[in-house]
């Protein structure tokens, strides 16, 4: 007889929520399971001390839970665990074992944590490979995201390792701000990398548009001008010319 706890570990449970640890319990054909216990211990500590959570005696295998909010049960060559409100105090090393009808014993364990929100975001800087380190503190399942000028990394700046924690900077110079955003389930943090200012684009084309525009509107105005001085004097000439004629 064996049994084989199917959660992958360390399973990881946010804080309030319920844990559910599943087994499966494979046995000969004249194998009987008798009894099935659900045990937790600290994960460390010189001699950490086991406590029973649920145990299923008998040929019922009916369930008792140390606690209300434990339950377990066992079916057809399967044995699960659930505790509802899920605590900080509740994470650990869970073992289930089961007994066959000889007494003899089989184990399996799985490592309990509690989930992690994401803490302590850092961004520093490899200047001799162009690239941009983002490190997190202890968050479960850390999913990492980089922005440049808060907008998606184009190729035109950099390319994001495949974990995420790297960005290679290929623009040069490298300018404008970086920032590296980390979340989980929980939330998210983030840490930006600022460099120095970056030329606005197109920033010498529109001052000679500008200044073509004062040009021409300077140029414009003293053509309006001399065409009102010009038409001034004329009209002042035409206005001698019948005095003179009389005289």
């Amino acid at each position: 007889m064996s049994v084989h706890i199917l959660n992958e570990e360390p399973v990881h449970v946010i804080p309030g929520s319920g844990l559910v640890l599943r087994a499966r319990i494979e046995q000969g054909p004249l194998e009987e399971v008798s009894v099935v216990t659900w045990e937790r211990e600290p994960e460390t500590g010189i001699a950490p001390t086991s406590v029973t959570l649920a145990t299923c005696p008998g040929e019922s295998l009916e369930c008792a839970g140390t606690t209300p909010n434990v339950r377990a049960n066992v079916g057809q060559q399967e044995t699960s665990l659930q505790i509802d409100g899920y605590s900080g105090a509740d994470g650990g090393v869970y073992a289930v074992t089961v007994t066959d009808h000889t007494g003899a014993t089989t184990t399996a364990h799985c490592i309990v944590r509690e989930y992690e929100a994401v803490h302590h975001v850092s961004v520093s800087i490899n200047v001799s490979h162009s690239s941009l380190v983002c490190g997190e503190a202890w968050g479960t399942e850390p999913h990492f995201s980089w922005l440049h000028e808060r907008a998606a990394i184009a190729t035109a700046v950099g390319k994001v390792s495949k974990d995420g924690t790297t960005l290679l900077v290929t623009m040069t110079p490298i300018c404008g701000h970086f920032t590296c955003m980390v979340s989980n389930k929980l939330g998210y943090s983030s840490a930006t990398y600022t460099a120095a200012p970056c030329e606005a684009e197109g920033g010498g084309t529109t001052a000679a548009v500008v200044c073509l525009a004062l040009l021409l509107l300077f140029g414009g105005l003293l053509a309006f001008l001399l065409w009102r001085r010009h038409r001034h004097n004329n009209r002042g000439g035409s206005l001698h010319e019948p005095l003179e004629d009389s005289i």
